[in-house]
């Protein structure tokens, strides 16, 4: 199970025009949504809502990615499994079974606030379906909110030993990316079990100095998770506003220990994870229904 991962990360780098044309890019998003993705049917028409702008979005990201692979609409489905993991299976012609079976797409879809993201992965469907992502940003919630009240808010979510990597005397900058990181982990992971987002975290383990994770007190092997930072600059009311978020994915790869790589190095990271911006996906709506 050595199939390469990859990654889009969409960053809304302004803000998504509701009012200022007709039809709207919040409106020509959500109509190629609601026409192309019958599994998204129930997201909510409220061009308000920054949520639903998110949901629509990263349905998106599918649609985009497999024009890239030139795939037309009509010749791929997307499948999900009984507990919501969902894989595209491409209609092809003159292709040998084999390689049929090996050619499913695993994906996952995740968002905070002005990142949305798409982690996919081809192979054989019990493969490629248990990948996850996890994206959290490097701030305090409220915005005016210490560290410390804001790790205390979180600790439900965490052990005893993972509040031990938390001590205030580490500093509130080293607290902070530690606990988006532990969080992130732990998000990726729920998501590529198929879990939902209220299952109990503090269920998870992970132990960062020493890169092993348990669930339930067993350890948990076979998993791959690749973390790594993106740093955003976008325009919020006219003004450049930077931004930074810990993101991590997670995948089953079925081997006897699990691993932890830290993507720090630009060059290697750019090998798999691409950056898109919101100009980039509204300029090719109408391509995306072909």
């Amino acid at each position: 199970m050595n199939s390469p991962i990859l990654v889009w990360m969409l960053y809304l780098n302004r803000e998504v025009t509701t009012e200022a044309s007709r039809p709207s890019e919040y409106e020509k998003c959500y109509d190629l949504v609601h026409n192309t993705v019958p599994h998204a049917k129930n997201i909510p028409n409220n061009p308000t809502s920054g949520e639903a702008l998110r949901q629509v979005i990263a349905q998106m990201m599918p649609l985009l990615m497999m024009r890239h692979r030139r795939i037309p609409r009509a010749r791929w489905r997307d499948h999900a499994t009984t507990n919501g993991k969902h894989w595209i299976e491409q209609m092809l012609d003159h292709v040998n079974p084999e390689h049929h079976l090996r050619s499913m797409i695993g994906y996952h879809l995740a968002w905070e606030n002005s990142l949305i993201g798409m982690v996919m992965v081809q192979g054989k469907q019990r493969e490629v379906v248990n990948i996850g992502l996890g994206i959290k940003q490097v701030a305090v919630e409220p915005r005016d909110a210490t560290v410390a009240a804001y790790v205390e808010s979180l600790s439900h979510k965490l052990t005893e030993l993972e509040l031990s990597f938390l001590a205030p005397s580490l500093g509130d900058e080293v607290v902070l990316r530690r606990l988006c990181i532990l969080l992130a982990l732990k998000a990726a992971y729920i998501k590529a079990i198929g879990q939902p987002m209220g299952f109990d975290w503090s269920r998870l383990e992970f132990n960062i100095s020493e890169e092993t994770c348990t669930g339930d007190g067993q350890p948990l092997t076979g998993w791959e998770f690749r973390l790594y930072k993106a740093h955003l600059g976008v325009q919020r009311r006219g003004l450049l506003v930077e931004e930074g978020y810990q993101c991590v994915t997670a995948h089953f790869r079925g081997t006897a220990d699990s691993k932890f790589v830290w993507q720090d190095n630009n060059k290697d990271l750019e090998s798999w994870v691409q950056f898109i911006n919101i100009d980039q996906m509204t300029n090719v709506i109408p391509k995306l229904t072909d």
